[in-house]
């Protein structure tokens, strides 16, 4: 058994270096932008140090912030602006941290940060609802740090777990320039195989599936002064187990607090599952936004989208960038090089105009052009746009100022299994009421937008749910259960789900796991179980991992695990270069 474990720690190394041959290149990325903004700060430290040296003392005189006093200004936020020191590098503030602070006075969640105060000194667990754009996701974290620091005892950290790596990854980036320090010292952000942290790390941000890891090895989570559960509306199956937990972790350790955050407005449920807690309320800072519907059904929403797009560029006056919502990779990728070919086959009479892919397998340099200026207006004044073609992950969990278009076809991609054939697919299927009005909001942050719905008002009014289905309702428990058992909770069925899945689903999740060795006939997790939920795999490709080992087929089984947990595109791309004939 030794000489297997030592194995399978081999072959988790060659799996993720298999699963992720683009982590070197990210890491390349990253290091040389850590590299850039290192040598930024220095410059401008020494040059606001040779500025002070040159600057002539006067003794009578106190000495002079390098901010000057904002007249009206709350003392909350003017005390913000007058600090000079870093309290986390000991070294002065850089001009550019001055130019962000006065950015996020500007967010609406700023005034409600002594109502926040108030809520977590007086309670272990609130809701705190903020629509997208008030600053929760960046700013509630800090302010959290900064209490964590100020506590007696042990120094822990603050954890932000988030529903996709794209917003952990750019949350983090953004959060790092905000605090002035550098990202993977003091900020951090762990997703799949990447962990980009380090010890002095005391803000993490997080996927949902790597803090439940961590809650493996942790049940506790000692290292947390405070657990954060961003776009929890979004039901996400790690998250809704994280809720489970938590909530009896909170019971057994009277030090730690628990915020829940949604962008959704119908929190109570969330509410009620944490004991009637305390909710705060923070708007977001939005304009009108004005909603147009189709008079019929699209027969095909990704040709209407395209041509939605392509009127709005040639047609509208006004400035404004596009948001276009799609369901994937593929389509986003076609769409934006339809989107790019007709506009240029307009002529140059037509503004300019700047196509941007964003789902979540970019790379984190790609993911950030989102932000880029749109081009600029011709000498004829035809108008330039930026066009963004996104999955439903800018929905909420990213902000792109300056849009003012959105253009809504109303799918999107979700995982459903069939409990009686044991399969899972990946279907596109209608969103949620709660979805379309979070997309619809995301055109009117800057000033009154529009957004064109491709779907007629009747469908959005009798044929939407209210609400996302809850993943937990639609998903192979295979996986659930044993993180479940793994985190020693062995009575199922009164575990406290906030939606509790069906039991036939329940139930043939734990004859899966018998009939795989991971359970034996007593329900309880065997030797073998424990080693496979260690894996970051469905528990077939778990356990055909570890089986490989007896058989001498690991490196074969290897890539076809890899293939299998993959993203389907890339494998299909890396194969289709492998023909001899490539037109085949």
């Amino acid at each position: 058994m030794a000489n297997c474990s030592l194995i399978i720690s081999f072959t988790i190394r060659m799996l993720t270096m298999m699963c992720c041959s683009n982590v070197d290149r990210r890491d390349r990325d990253r290091d040389r932008d850590r590299e850039d903004r290192s040598r930024d700060r220095d410059r401008d430290r020494d040059r606001d140090r040779d500025r002070d040296r040159d600057r002539e003392p006067k003794p009578s005189s106190a000495p002079s912030n390098s901010t000057p006093a904002a007249p009206g200004l709350p003392p909350l936020k003017q005390m913000v602006l007058n600090q000079q020191i870093n309290p986390f590098t000991s070294l002065p503030h850089t001009p550019r941290y001055y130019e962000i602070l006065k950015k996020r006075l500007q967010l609406p969640v700023w005034e409600y940060k002594e109502s926040f105060t108030d809520i977590i000194t007086r309670h272990q667990s609130f809701v705190l609802v903020g629509e997208t754009g008030s600053g929760k996701t960046t700013q509630i974290p800090q302010w959290c740090v900064d209490m964590v620091r100020g506590l007696p005892g042990p120094k822990r950290a603050v954890a932000c777990t988030q529903p996709r790596r794209v917003a952990a990854m750019s949350v983090a980036q953004r959060v790092a320039d905000e605090m002035d320090v550098m990202l993977g010292q003091e900020v951090g952000y762990s997703i799949r195989f990447e962990d980009c942290s380090s010890a002095k790390t005391i803000l993490k941000y997080m996927t949902d599936g790597m803090l439940l890891r961590e809650a493996m090895n942790d049940p506790l989570l000692e290292r947390y002064g405070v657990i954060i559960l961003d776009e929890a509306h979004e039901r996400t199956l790690a998250t809704d187990i994280l809720m489970g937990v938590l909530k009896e972790v909170v019971r057994q350790r009277s030090d730690l607090k628990v915020i829940v955050m949604s962008a959704t407005l119908d929190a109570g449920k969330f509410q009620v599952y944490f004991d009637s807690c305390p909710l705060l309320t923070i708007p977001g800072r939005t304009h009108p936004v004005e909603i147009f519907y189709t008079p019929e059904p699209e027969r095909d929403y990704l040709e209407a989208a395209i041509r939605t797009v392509i009127q709005i560029h040639m047609c509208e006056e006004d400035e404004g960038d596009c948001l276009l919502f799609l369901t994937g990779q593929e389509e986003i990728d076609e769409a934006c090089k339809r989107i790019k070919r007709e506009v240029d086959d307009l002529g140059p009479e037509v503004g300019d105009i700047k196509i941007i892919p964003l789902y979540s397998t970019l790379p984190p340099q790609q993911q950030q052009r989102i932000f880029e200026p749109p081009p600029p207006r011709k000498p004829n004044g035809a108008i330039g746009r930026k066009v963004v073609v996104s999955t439903n992950i800018a929905e909420t969990s990213l902000t792109i100022d300056g849009v003012v278009f959105v253009i809504d076809p109303g799918f999107a991609k979700q995982k459903v299994y069939n409990p009686r054939i044991r399969v899972e697919s990946l279907l596109v299927t209608a969103i949620s009421k709660a979805s379309a009005q979070q997309r619809a909001g995301r055109a009117g942050r800057t000033r009154p937008g529009k957004c064109f719905r491709l779907y007629t008002e009747k469908a959005y009014k009798t044929e939407m749910q209210d609400n996302t289905y809850p993943e937990i309702l639609r998903s192979n428990l295979g996986s659930v259960v044993l993180q479940l058992k793994k985190l020693g909770i062995d009575d199922l069925v009164h575990f406290d789900f906030m939606d509790p899945p069906a039991p036939e689903t329940l139930m043939r999740a734990l004859e899966l796991l018998n009939y795989l060795a991971a359970l034996n006939d007593d329900g309880d997790l065997t030797e073998l179980g424990s080693m496979m939920a260690e894996f970051p795999l469905d528990p077939q490709l778990a356990k055909m991992v570890i089986a490989s080992c007896e058989f001498n087929c690991s490196n074969e089984i290897l890539s076809i695990t890899a293939m299998l947990s993959g993203n389907a595109q890339d494998w299909a791309d890396v194969l289709l270069a492998c023909l001899p004939c490539p037109g085949l």
